[in-house]
């Protein structure tokens, strides 16, 4: 792709938008905690580190920031019981027969 001369140069003049520069801020504390204990955490405890570190980050920007990064935390709980229901099954009877 082409672009004129004048034209290249106006927006190579033009500084980043402050959501970029903050962005970027955000990704890297995100990507430097990728070996410690904090990596497993979600949204809602990948903010509250966050400010505890010191930056001021909305829990709108970490959800788009980590939902952008793939990165997800560690699911805990109970796994489901009930598996698939085989085709030759059948339900027991109801209490009207």
């Amino acid at each position: 792709m082409q672009a004129a001369p004048r034209t290249y140069r106006s927006w190579k003049s033009k500084a980043p938008a402050a959501r970029t520069v903050s962005d970027a801020v955000i990704v890297k504390a995100l990507k430097d905690t990728a070996e410690k204990p904090e990596s497993l955490y979600g949204r809602r405890k990948m903010t509250a580190w966050l400010r505890r570190e010191g930056h001021a980050v909305a829990r709108c920007t970490v959800d788009r920031l980590m939902r952008d990064e793939a990165m997800n935390g560690l699911v805990r709980g109970r796994k489901p019981k009930a598996g698939p229901v085989p085709k030759d099954s059948r339900r027991a009877p109801g209490p009207h027969g």
